[in-house]
């Protein structure tokens, strides 16, 4: 094996400044990101709820099964005040 080479205290500084900056920049991105995912989540799961009603919907329309379309509608009804 070969002995180990001597870094300069300049190159040493300069890959530890770098590494520094990153961690810096990670985190501050990070930070910006975060809301933003977070709303994108709580959009997809208000698009999940209304999807997922959409199926139970058509579930029910292509059974036959009115009467358990209708008592939704009426539920829904008293929640708006249609």
């Amino acid at each position: 094996m070969l002995p180990p080479v001597a870094v300069s205290p300049l190159i040493k500084t300069a890959r530890w400044s770098a590494l520094l900056l990153g961690v810096l920049y990670g985190k501050q991105r990070f930070e910006y990101l975060k809301p933003i995912a977070e709303e994108e989540r709580r959009v997809e799961e208000a698009e999940k709820k209304i999807r997922e009603e959409q199926e139970r919907i058509y579930k029910q329309l292509s059974e036959g099964n009115m009467s358990g379309l209708l008592t939704c509608f009426h539920k829904h009804q008293r929640k708006f005040h249609l």
